[in-house]
């Protein structure tokens, strides 16, 4: 575990660290899924696999482009996945996919319901916001920038920011390490499974959305709270925090 030097300064000088909410992107602050199935679906056509629709696309995002494309083609068939050994293969289908994502990024994403409400009213709390997503770094600023919320977040971490990932917990520790977060006092709010095993393997309460990009029902995934969205969810955060 690190501690910033701003961090450091503060416990020396006695400074309480900061309450912290660390934020999933897809599926949790923004419905990204139309225009990842569009990214998705032209990759597919371009090398000839079956395409899929939106509700398919949510049950497959959360481990970036590679992942998502790699089960996409193994979801039909295992003999199918066995064309895409080629790992040359795999590397132009993935940049494919994030020059078309990258171009089309918010087409028809939409902020989850309550978002831009809640982060407000956490600034307004001075409770520190951080984005811990498994997209590309670079895309996920692009795409908080366009939507408008970019702005309310002191640190985003993408899939390739550290050497690890969700649901790896340092993915999580150490962005509340950037915000000079206590953990204690900090709390994440996601929507699948890859963000409920880092909360919880790092000690965070995790708060889910019900209807996440995940295979799995979220009743059955571990958590402290489910919510549908972000209308009047505030007296729950104030719980954890």
């Amino acid at each position: 575990m690190f501690f910033s030097f701003v961090a450091l300064t503060n416990l020396v000088k006695g400074v309480p660290l900061k309450k912290a909410i660390i934020f999933d992107l897809d599926g949790t602050l923004v419905d990204t899924a139309p225009d990842l199935m569009r990214a998705h679906n032209h990759v597919m056509k371009k090398f000839g696999y079956p395409t899929k629709s939106t509700e398919e696309i949510r049950n497959l995002v959360g481990q970036g482009a590679g992942a998502m494309l790699g089960r996409s083609i193994w979801g039909q068939a295992k003999k199918e996945f066995g064309k895409v050994q080629d790992e040359k293969i795999k590397k132009e289908m993935v940049k494919d996919f994030v020059d078309f994502y990258g171009k089309n990024i918010v087409n028809e994403s939409t902020l989850i319901n309550g978002v831009k409400d809640f982060l407000i009213w956490s600034r307004d709390k001075n409770i520190s916001m951080g984005v811990c997503t498994n997209k590309q770094e670079h895309l996920a600023v692009d795409l908080l920038k366009k939507i408008g919320i970019y702005d309310f977040f002191e640190y985003v971490a993408g899939h390739n920011t550290f050497n690890y990932c969700k649901p790896d917990p340092r993915h999580l520790t150490s962005v509340i390490e950037i915000l000079d977060g206590d953990i204690k006092r900090s709390l994440m709010i996601g929507d699948s499974e890859t963000d409920a095993n880092a909360a919880k393997e790092a000690g965070m309460p995790v708060i889910l959305l019900e209807d996440g990009y995940t295979e799995k029902n979220t009743s059955e995934i571990y958590h402290n709270h489910l919510i549908r969205d972000f209308v009047g969810i505030e007296k729950i955060v104030l719980k954890y925090l």
